[in-house]
């Protein structure tokens, strides 16, 4: 669940995953896997992402709706 919430966050923001990867200092490539759920990002890059984003950690596994 949580490649598809960071690819909609990430274009409801308007901005593309290089953009995303030099905010949370990721690779481009960290972003793609994630996205297409190839991998998944770890604990720290998690909490990254859900204070770019401003959401919960919930939302961003899925838990939760905003």
């Amino acid at each position: 669940m949580i490649g598809p919430r960071i690819k909609e966050l990430r274009l409801e923001r308007g901005i593309s995953q290089a953009e995303l990867a030099k905010n949370i200092g990721v690779s481009q490539k960290a972003i793609d896997y994630w996205e297409r759920e190839v991998n998944e990002p770890k604990a720290t890059y998690i909490i990254a992402l859900c204070d770019f984003f401003l959401v919960s950690a919930d939302y961003l596994l899925g838990r939760s709706e905003l």
